[in-house]
């Protein structure tokens, strides 16, 4: 019996003298490490900090990790000492083998698919920082290597499984502002720079604790800059980049369409995760965007986008609008006259009443809001939801298949976006009907002799 399968029956089920009872040590924060499971963090050095972190908490064992910038990493090394170090995921799967249970994804957009797609074939559990992936035809690969593998799988977006999405479900479930025709979600991102018409000129040598051909993985190869010209606009074009004059690492790689999503990828996965669930929203028949000025190797600084959703099971057509930039909706109810709406919120409109993020506004209908009653178990944090998946429970909210849905939702908004023309997707056949420039953009090249290949 291998480790995983071990893992999977339940090690507190096997009575043997060197297994310590959990019960024993004093509750989840002292599990045994033969209880663990042993996780591997690749991308550890931006969010994947935090996000290990947060796993070691859960109750992971941090056990390998993976980077290619060992300066950007240190912080992540220095916290898990232990942990064996790569600089290459390739070398860090074929080294790990049996020792690793499962992959932590933590690197800019354009690598998901590479490292999500060799942790399944590895047959790890894998986690993958949103949006899952970049491109369409990477999502559906990676989704149907998931399903033919059968691993727990999770996707980081803020979960519809919490205290807020479920209340969120329950209310309008219960029809509480009655039915929803019009849903608007909005973000303050972009914090890094979008807008960019056209690469920087200015060239650096590549450090020696950085490996720059490996960062850009399958993109096409360009030269390496460090940081933005001093006399470059480029770093003023938002208002606080929280990467500040880098060009693409850190953090400033999510601007450019060859390695990130823009805003919307970004952010959009968090916003629409609840809606999607609780509205039971699928792919849209129609997409159509507006923006600032757009260019094929960037995002632009501010976008809205348009999403038409047909009738589903006793649901009634809806519109979903997405702002970023700092754009927010035009046209207020008159339940938020005088408000300022947060930075970032979704604002559902019904035909009964209206509903800020999870806050009823309109005051006959916050009366009944207070008496629906709680009817969803509240699952709690993702990477609790994960280690459960992990041992064998129920599967993670946010897993691959579900997070297809929302990772298709941003990436046909950039679509739109792209091309400045109205999408139309056939999600079985996987083509744009009506835009062949964004039909285009399904499927993109890989270079520097890496291949996007299924299982």
């Amino acid at each position: 019996m291998n480790r995983r399968a071990f893992l999977k029956r339940g090690v507190a089920a096997v009575a043997a003298p060197m297994i310590v009872p959990r019960h024993v040590l004093g509750g989840p924060e002292h599990t045994p490490p033969s209880e663990k499971i042993t996780l591997a963090g690749i991308g550890i050095g931006g969010i994947g900090h935090p996000q290990l972190k947060s796993c070691e908490k859960t109750g992971f064992q941090i056990v390998a990790l993976c980077d290619v910038d060992d300066n950007h990493a240190k912080k992540t090394y220095d916290h898990f000492p232990q942990a064996r170090r790569y600089r290459d995921f390739r070398e860090l799967l074929a080294s790990e083998k049996d020792r690793v249970d499962a992959v932590y994804c933590g690197t800019p957009d354009h690598t998901h698919a590479l490292i999500t797609l060799a942790a399944l074939r590895e047959k790890k559990h894998v986690c993958c920082v949103k949006p899952l992936t970049r491109t369409l035809e990477e999502c559906k690969l990676v989704v149907e290597a998931a399903k033919k593998v059968g691993t727990a799988t999770q996707v980081t977006a803020s979960p519809w499984s919490g205290e807020t999405g479920c209340r969120v479900m329950e209310l309008l479930q219960a029809g509480v502002i009655g039915e929803i025709r019009e849903i608007h979600l909005w973000s303050d991102r972009p914090k890094w720079p979008q807008g960019m018409t056209a690469y920087p000129t200015n060239t650096d040598p590549v450090p020696s604790t950085f490996d720059w051909d490996l960062w850009q993985g399958p993109a096409e190869k360009r030269p390496f800059t460090a940081e933005w010209a001093k006399d470059s606009i480029v770093p003023d074009l938002v208002s606080a980049s929280w990467g500040k004059r880098a060009v693409y690492h850190p953090f400033n790689f999510r601007g450019w369409t060859a390695y990130g999503t823009g805003s919307l990828g970004d952010m959009g996965c968090h916003y629409v995760n609840i809606p999607y669930r609780a509205l039971k929203l699928r792919y849209p028949t129609r997409v159509a965007a507006t923006s600032t000025r757009a260019y094929s190797i960037a995002y632009p600084l501010a976008s809205v986008v348009t999403y038409d959703f047909p009738a589903r099971e006793g649901l009634p057509p809806c519109q979903l609008f997405w702002y970023d930039g700092g754009l927010r909706p035009p046209v207020l109810p008159k339940e938020l006259d005088g408000e300022k709406l947060p930075a970032g919120g979704a604002l559902y409109i019904g035909s009964k009443g209206v509903m800020l993020n999870d806050r009823v506004v309109t005051p006959s209908c916050a009366e009944k809001a207070a008496a629906v009653p709680q009817t969803l178990v509240r699952r709690g944090e993702i990477f609790q939801e994960w280690l459960q998946a992990c041992k064998g429970g129920e599967k993670a909210s946010c897993d691959f298949e579900w997070a297809s849905y929302i990772t298709d939702f941003v990436l046909l908004g950039n679509l739109a976006i792209q091309t400045g023309k109205p999408v139309a997707f056939d999600p079985a056949a996987m083509r744009v009907t009506n835009n062949p420039e964004a039909d285009a953009l399904i499927r993109q090249p890989y270079h520097n002799g890496w291949k996007l290949e299924g299982i």
